[in-house]
Protein backbone atom coordinates (compact mmCIF):
# COMPACT_ATOMS: atom_id res chain seq x y z
CA UNK A 1 0.00 0.00 0.00
CA UNK A 2 1.51 3.47 -1.11
CA UNK A 3 1.35 6.27 0.84
CA UNK A 4 1.90 10.12 0.35
CA UNK A 5 4.19 12.11 2.88
CA UNK A 6 6.00 15.59 3.21
CA UNK A 7 9.96 14.95 3.35
CA UNK A 8 11.75 17.20 6.00
CA UNK A 9 14.52 19.54 5.40
CA UNK A 10 17.09 21.02 6.93
CA UNK A 11 16.83 24.88 6.07
CA UNK A 12 20.20 27.19 5.60
CA UNK A 13 19.11 28.51 9.23
CA UNK A 14 19.66 24.81 10.55
CA UNK A 15 16.24 24.76 11.33
CA UNK A 16 13.95 21.15 10.50
CA UNK A 17 10.99 22.04 8.26
CA UNK A 18 8.54 20.12 6.11
CA UNK A 19 8.56 20.35 2.23
CA UNK A 20 5.31 22.16 0.66
CA UNK A 21 5.56 19.39 -2.23
CA UNK A 22 4.11 16.21 -1.62
CA UNK A 23 5.94 12.76 -2.45
CA UNK A 24 5.11 9.56 -2.56
CA UNK A 25 6.31 6.09 -1.90
CA UNK A 26 4.78 3.28 -3.78
CA UNK A 27 6.51 -0.73 -4.52
CA UNK A 28 6.58 -0.83 -8.42
CA UNK A 29 5.22 -4.01 -10.51
CA UNK A 30 8.82 -5.41 -10.23
CA UNK A 31 8.34 -4.82 -6.17
CA UNK A 32 10.74 -2.23 -6.10
CA UNK A 33 10.18 0.39 -3.46
CA UNK A 34 9.79 4.28 -5.36
CA UNK A 35 10.01 7.49 -3.70
CA UNK A 36 8.88 9.89 -6.14
CA UNK A 37 8.06 13.72 -6.15
CA UNK A 38 4.39 14.08 -7.09
CA UNK A 39 5.92 17.89 -8.08
CA UNK A 40 2.26 19.61 -6.60
CA UNK A 41 1.21 20.55 -2.77
CA UNK A 42 -2.07 19.96 -3.45
CA UNK A 43 -2.87 16.67 -1.61
CA UNK A 44 -6.10 15.54 -3.62
CA UNK A 45 -3.44 15.81 -6.96
CA UNK A 46 -0.78 13.76 -5.25
CA UNK A 47 -3.42 11.41 -4.17
CA UNK A 48 -4.57 10.46 -8.12
CA UNK A 49 -0.82 10.46 -8.83
CA UNK A 50 -0.71 7.48 -6.62
CA UNK A 51 -3.88 5.70 -7.71
CA UNK A 52 -2.56 5.76 -11.02
CA UNK A 53 1.30 4.38 -9.60
CA UNK A 54 -0.63 1.81 -7.62
CA UNK A 55 -3.08 0.76 -10.79
CA UNK A 56 0.04 0.27 -12.85
CA UNK A 57 1.49 -1.84 -10.83
CA UNK A 58 -1.70 -4.09 -10.03
CA UNK A 59 -1.71 -4.36 -14.62
CA UNK A 60 2.32 -5.31 -14.29
CA UNK A 61 3.24 -2.24 -16.09
CA UNK A 62 6.47 -0.47 -14.66
CA UNK A 63 6.30 3.13 -14.83
CA UNK A 64 9.82 5.27 -15.04
CA UNK A 65 8.69 8.63 -13.39
CA UNK A 66 11.08 10.29 -15.13
CA UNK A 67 9.11 9.73 -18.20
CA UNK A 68 6.55 10.85 -16.61
CA UNK A 69 7.26 14.34 -16.69
CA UNK A 70 7.76 14.63 -20.42
CA UNK A 71 6.32 17.71 -22.27
CA UNK A 72 4.15 18.11 -25.17
CA UNK A 73 6.53 19.46 -27.30
CA UNK A 74 8.46 16.53 -27.14
CA UNK A 75 5.33 14.10 -28.12
CA UNK A 76 5.22 16.42 -31.01
CA UNK A 77 8.62 16.68 -31.78
CA UNK A 78 8.08 12.63 -31.63
CA UNK A 79 5.42 12.87 -33.94
CA UNK A 80 7.01 14.65 -36.91
CA UNK A 81 10.10 12.19 -36.90
CA UNK A 82 7.19 9.18 -37.02
CA UNK A 83 5.79 11.00 -40.19
CA UNK A 84 8.81 11.42 -41.51
CA UNK A 85 10.17 7.84 -40.78
CA UNK A 86 6.69 6.61 -42.75
CA UNK A 87 7.25 8.90 -45.39
CA UNK A 88 3.55 10.16 -44.89
CA UNK A 89 2.80 12.79 -46.93
CA UNK A 90 0.66 14.85 -45.00
CA UNK A 91 4.00 15.78 -42.62
CA UNK A 92 3.51 19.39 -44.40
CA UNK A 93 -0.01 19.81 -43.06
CA UNK A 94 1.54 18.30 -39.71
CA UNK A 95 3.94 20.70 -39.25
CA UNK A 96 1.43 24.05 -39.68
CA UNK A 97 -0.45 21.87 -37.11
CA UNK A 98 2.57 21.55 -35.01
CA UNK A 99 3.06 25.46 -34.85
CA UNK A 100 -0.09 26.26 -33.42
CA UNK A 101 0.19 24.30 -30.80
CA UNK A 102 3.38 24.03 -29.94
CA UNK A 103 3.15 27.72 -27.97
CA UNK A 104 -0.17 26.61 -26.37
CA UNK A 105 0.81 23.16 -25.02
CA UNK A 106 4.54 23.23 -25.63
CA UNK A 107 5.44 23.03 -21.92
CA UNK A 108 2.88 21.48 -20.58
CA UNK A 109 3.68 18.26 -19.02
CA UNK A 110 1.58 15.66 -21.39
CA UNK A 111 0.75 13.42 -18.00
CA UNK A 112 -1.39 16.34 -16.46
CA UNK A 113 -2.72 17.97 -20.03
CA UNK A 114 -6.68 17.61 -19.46
CA UNK A 115 -9.67 18.47 -21.28
CA UNK A 116 -10.02 21.37 -20.05
CA UNK A 117 -6.88 22.64 -21.63
CA UNK A 118 -7.95 21.40 -24.68
CA UNK A 119 -11.03 23.51 -24.59
CA UNK A 120 -9.18 26.75 -24.18
CA UNK A 121 -7.88 26.21 -27.37
CA UNK A 122 -10.27 25.55 -29.28
CA UNK A 123 -11.80 28.77 -27.84
CA UNK A 124 -8.52 30.89 -28.84
CA UNK A 125 -7.94 29.14 -32.03
CA UNK A 126 -11.96 30.74 -32.84
CA UNK A 127 -10.81 33.88 -31.68
CA UNK A 128 -8.00 33.95 -33.93
CA UNK A 129 -10.72 33.37 -36.66
CA UNK A 130 -10.00 29.75 -37.77
CA UNK A 131 -11.99 27.09 -38.72
CA UNK A 132 -13.19 24.20 -37.08
CA UNK A 133 -11.93 21.95 -39.59
CA UNK A 134 -8.44 23.73 -39.49
CA UNK A 135 -8.48 23.49 -35.77
CA UNK A 136 -9.68 19.61 -35.98
CA UNK A 137 -6.67 19.01 -37.87
CA UNK A 138 -4.69 20.63 -35.42
CA UNK A 139 -6.21 18.52 -32.56
CA UNK A 140 -5.84 15.38 -34.96
CA UNK A 141 -2.43 15.84 -34.13
CA UNK A 142 -2.26 16.62 -30.76
CA UNK A 143 -4.42 13.55 -30.11
CA UNK A 144 -2.25 11.14 -32.19
CA UNK A 145 1.06 12.58 -30.36
CA UNK A 146 -1.10 11.63 -27.18
CA UNK A 147 -1.66 8.26 -28.37
CA UNK A 148 1.87 7.56 -29.24
CA UNK A 149 3.01 8.43 -25.88
CA UNK A 150 0.23 6.51 -24.76
CA UNK A 151 0.73 3.24 -26.00
CA UNK A 152 4.61 3.82 -25.26
CA UNK A 153 3.84 3.67 -21.92
CA UNK A 154 5.13 7.49 -21.68
CA UNK A 155 2.06 8.86 -20.24
CA UNK A 156 -0.60 6.68 -18.19
CA UNK A 157 -3.65 8.83 -19.67
CA UNK A 158 -4.90 10.81 -22.17
CA UNK A 159 -7.88 13.56 -21.83
CA UNK A 160 -11.20 12.89 -24.03
CA UNK A 161 -10.31 15.03 -26.66
CA UNK A 162 -13.58 16.13 -28.50
CA UNK A 163 -13.38 17.65 -32.28
CA UNK A 164 -15.67 20.45 -33.35
CA UNK A 165 -18.11 19.79 -35.94
CA UNK A 166 -17.40 21.17 -39.39
CA UNK A 167 -19.47 22.53 -41.99
CA UNK A 168 -20.51 20.09 -44.61
CA UNK A 169 -18.01 19.62 -47.18
CA UNK A 170 -17.57 21.01 -50.29
CA UNK A 171 -20.24 20.72 -53.67
CA UNK A 172 -18.64 22.48 -56.03
CA UNK A 173 -18.23 20.64 -59.15
CA UNK A 174 -17.60 21.67 -63.26
CA UNK A 175 -20.11 20.87 -65.51
CA UNK A 176 -18.72 20.04 -68.83
CA UNK A 177 -19.08 23.46 -70.50
CA UNK A 178 -17.99 24.98 -67.29
CA UNK A 179 -14.63 22.92 -67.66
CA UNK A 180 -14.36 24.05 -71.11
CA UNK A 181 -14.28 27.69 -70.28
CA UNK A 182 -11.81 27.49 -67.42
CA UNK A 183 -9.62 25.44 -69.59
CA UNK A 184 -9.77 27.97 -72.76
CA UNK A 185 -8.47 30.84 -70.57
CA UNK A 186 -5.46 28.37 -69.07
CA UNK A 187 -2.08 28.43 -70.13
CA UNK A 188 -1.62 25.96 -73.05
CA UNK A 189 0.83 23.63 -70.99
CA UNK A 190 -1.23 23.54 -68.17
CA UNK A 191 -4.69 22.21 -69.98
CA UNK A 192 -3.12 18.54 -70.46
CA UNK A 193 -2.92 18.32 -67.04
CA UNK A 194 -6.40 19.81 -65.99
CA UNK A 195 -8.23 17.45 -68.45
CA UNK A 196 -6.43 14.35 -66.90
CA UNK A 197 -7.68 15.95 -63.64
CA UNK A 198 -11.03 16.47 -65.00
CA UNK A 199 -11.42 12.55 -66.78
CA UNK A 200 -9.55 10.94 -63.27
CA UNK A 201 -10.20 12.76 -60.59
CA UNK A 202 -7.28 11.99 -59.15
CA UNK A 203 -5.09 14.04 -56.79
CA UNK A 204 -3.35 17.15 -58.50
CA UNK A 205 -0.13 17.61 -56.04
CA UNK A 206 0.43 13.80 -55.53
CA UNK A 207 -0.48 11.93 -57.92
CA UNK A 208 -0.93 13.56 -61.44
CA UNK A 209 1.92 16.36 -61.25
CA UNK A 210 4.14 13.35 -59.90
CA UNK A 211 3.49 11.16 -62.60
CA UNK A 212 6.04 9.66 -64.98
CA UNK A 213 5.72 7.92 -68.23
CA UNK A 214 6.66 4.77 -67.13
CA UNK A 215 3.40 4.63 -65.67
CA UNK A 216 1.52 4.83 -68.80
CA UNK A 217 0.87 1.70 -70.78
CA UNK A 218 -0.42 2.69 -74.26
CA UNK A 219 -0.53 -0.80 -75.51
CA UNK A 220 -2.70 -1.82 -72.41
CA UNK A 221 -4.57 1.17 -72.33
CA UNK A 222 -3.91 2.10 -68.71
CA UNK A 223 -1.95 4.60 -66.27
CA UNK A 224 -1.20 3.14 -63.08
CA UNK A 225 0.07 4.62 -59.66
CA UNK A 226 2.58 2.50 -57.70
CA UNK A 227 1.98 0.45 -54.17
CA UNK A 228 2.74 3.56 -51.26
CA UNK A 229 2.67 6.35 -53.81
CA UNK A 230 -0.74 7.30 -53.10
CA UNK A 231 -2.29 8.86 -49.73
CA UNK A 232 -4.23 5.15 -48.95
CA UNK A 233 -1.08 3.63 -49.94
CA UNK A 234 -3.14 1.31 -52.51
CA UNK A 235 -1.79 1.34 -55.98
CA UNK A 236 -4.57 2.40 -58.74
CA UNK A 237 -5.26 2.02 -62.15
CA UNK A 238 -7.13 3.96 -64.54
CA UNK A 239 -8.33 2.57 -68.26
CA UNK A 240 -8.03 5.44 -71.02
CA UNK A 241 -11.06 6.55 -72.51
CA UNK A 242 -11.13 8.08 -76.02
CA UNK A 243 -9.85 11.69 -74.63
CA UNK A 244 -7.48 11.06 -72.11
CA UNK A 245 -5.71 8.57 -74.35
CA UNK A 246 -5.75 11.42 -77.35
CA UNK A 247 -4.82 14.24 -74.13
CA UNK A 248 -1.58 11.68 -73.40
CA UNK A 249 -0.34 11.00 -76.71
CA UNK A 250 -0.59 14.86 -77.54
CA UNK A 251 1.07 14.98 -74.65
CA UNK A 252 4.09 12.01 -75.91
CA UNK A 253 4.70 14.03 -79.11
CA UNK A 254 5.26 17.25 -77.05
CA UNK A 255 7.49 15.67 -74.65
CA UNK A 256 9.76 13.48 -77.22
CA UNK A 257 10.02 16.85 -79.26
CA UNK A 258 11.80 18.30 -76.27
CA UNK A 259 13.73 15.40 -75.29
CA UNK A 260 15.49 15.96 -78.43
CA UNK A 261 15.54 19.81 -78.05
CA UNK A 262 17.00 19.76 -74.86
CA UNK A 263 19.03 16.13 -75.65
CA UNK A 264 17.86 14.53 -71.93
CA UNK A 265 15.15 12.24 -70.83
CA UNK A 266 12.03 13.99 -69.82
CA UNK A 267 10.15 11.76 -67.26
CA UNK A 268 7.43 13.50 -65.87
CA UNK A 269 4.39 13.46 -68.07
CA UNK A 270 3.20 17.12 -67.64
CA UNK A 271 6.04 19.30 -67.32
CA UNK A 272 7.37 22.95 -68.41
CA UNK A 273 8.03 22.53 -72.15
CA UNK A 274 11.43 24.86 -72.43
CA UNK A 275 13.46 22.70 -69.53
CA UNK A 276 10.93 19.52 -68.74
CA UNK A 277 11.16 20.06 -65.20
CA UNK A 278 7.87 18.92 -63.47
CA UNK A 279 4.74 21.15 -62.80
CA UNK A 280 4.27 22.97 -59.71
CA UNK A 281 2.77 26.09 -58.83
CA UNK A 282 0.11 27.82 -60.76
CA UNK A 283 -2.21 28.76 -58.33
CA UNK A 284 -2.02 32.48 -59.79
CA UNK A 285 -3.03 31.21 -63.51
CA UNK A 286 -5.69 28.54 -62.23
CA UNK A 287 -7.35 31.80 -60.24
CA UNK A 288 -7.16 34.18 -63.11
CA UNK A 289 -8.70 31.30 -65.63
CA UNK A 290 -11.53 31.02 -63.11
CA UNK A 291 -12.41 34.59 -63.14
CA UNK A 292 -12.07 34.60 -66.56
CA UNK A 293 -14.44 31.78 -66.93
CA UNK A 294 -16.95 32.78 -64.61
CA UNK A 295 -16.30 30.70 -62.55
CA UNK A 296 -14.40 32.58 -59.08
CA UNK A 297 -13.59 30.68 -56.10
CA UNK A 298 -13.03 27.33 -58.09
CA UNK A 299 -10.38 24.91 -56.75
CA UNK A 300 -8.47 22.05 -58.68
CA UNK A 301 -9.97 19.83 -56.03
CA UNK A 302 -13.06 19.98 -57.60
CA UNK A 303 -12.12 17.74 -60.83
CA UNK A 304 -12.23 15.60 -57.78
CA UNK A 305 -15.67 15.72 -57.14
CA UNK A 306 -16.76 15.99 -61.06
CA UNK A 307 -15.43 12.58 -61.62
CA UNK A 308 -16.87 10.87 -59.12
CA UNK A 309 -20.48 12.48 -60.33
CA UNK A 310 -19.39 11.81 -63.42
CA UNK A 311 -18.89 8.32 -62.87
CA UNK A 312 -22.33 7.94 -60.59
CA UNK A 313 -23.90 9.28 -63.65
CA UNK A 314 -22.22 7.32 -66.22
CA UNK A 315 -23.62 4.25 -63.90
CA UNK A 316 -20.62 2.60 -63.21
CA UNK A 317 -20.46 -0.06 -60.47
CA UNK A 318 -19.89 1.79 -56.97
CA UNK A 319 -17.11 -0.67 -56.37
CA UNK A 320 -15.48 0.15 -59.88
CA UNK A 321 -15.88 4.32 -59.67
CA UNK A 322 -14.40 3.52 -56.05
CA UNK A 323 -11.22 1.95 -57.48
CA UNK A 324 -10.40 4.09 -60.78
CA UNK A 325 -10.75 7.09 -58.05
CA UNK A 326 -8.84 6.20 -54.89
CA UNK A 327 -11.50 5.61 -52.43
CA UNK A 328 -10.85 3.29 -49.76
CA UNK A 329 -14.43 3.71 -47.78
CA UNK A 330 -17.72 4.21 -48.87
CA UNK A 331 -18.66 6.68 -46.72
CA UNK A 332 -15.50 9.09 -48.10
CA UNK A 333 -16.58 8.12 -51.72
CA UNK A 334 -20.48 9.41 -50.62
CA UNK A 335 -19.30 12.61 -49.63
CA UNK A 336 -18.47 13.13 -53.31
CA UNK A 337 -20.58 11.67 -54.96
CA UNK A 338 -23.03 14.86 -55.70
CA UNK A 339 -26.15 14.04 -56.76
CA UNK A 340 -27.45 17.09 -58.37
CA UNK A 341 -30.90 18.27 -59.86
CA UNK A 342 -30.47 16.65 -63.39
CA UNK A 343 -29.55 13.41 -61.44
CA UNK A 344 -32.62 13.63 -59.65
CA UNK A 345 -35.24 14.15 -62.74
CA UNK A 346 -33.30 11.97 -64.24
CA UNK A 347 -34.07 9.23 -61.28
CA UNK A 348 -37.90 10.14 -61.96
CA UNK A 349 -38.00 9.80 -65.24
CA UNK A 350 -36.53 6.09 -64.70
CA UNK A 351 -38.85 5.07 -62.37
CA UNK A 352 -42.07 6.55 -64.31
CA UNK A 353 -40.97 4.29 -67.14
CA UNK A 354 -40.48 1.51 -64.77
CA UNK A 355 -43.88 2.50 -63.68
CA UNK A 356 -45.70 2.50 -67.09
CA UNK A 357 -44.47 -0.66 -67.57
CA UNK A 358 -45.42 -2.85 -65.13
CA UNK A 359 -49.12 -4.19 -65.78
CA UNK A 360 -51.54 -2.20 -64.07
CA UNK A 361 -53.30 -4.29 -61.21
CA UNK A 362 -57.08 -4.54 -61.37
CA UNK A 363 -59.34 -3.40 -58.12
CA UNK A 364 -62.08 -5.10 -59.36
CA UNK A 365 -63.21 -8.04 -58.22
CA UNK A 366 -62.49 -11.44 -60.45
CA UNK A 367 -65.00 -13.17 -62.52
CA UNK A 368 -66.76 -16.19 -61.34
CA UNK A 369 -67.66 -17.19 -64.53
Amino acid sequence: MGSIYRPKYRATDGTLKESAVIWLKYRDALGVLRRESSETEKEQEAKRLLKRREGAAVEGRVVIPQADKVTVAELLDELKEEYTANARRSIRRLGFSIQRLTPFFGHLRAARLTSADVTRYKTQRQGEGAANGTINRELAALKRALMLAHRAERIARMPFIEMLQEANAREGFFEREQFDAVRRHLPEVLRPMATFAYITGWRLKSEILTLQWRQVDFKAGVVTLDVGSTKNRDGRTFPMTPELRATLESQRATTDALQKKIGAIVPWVFHRTKHGRPLKGFTKSWRKACRAAGLPGRIPHDFRRTAVRNLEHAGVPRSTAMAMVGHRTESIYRRYAIVDEVMLHEGAAKLAAYAEGLKPISLSPPSNA
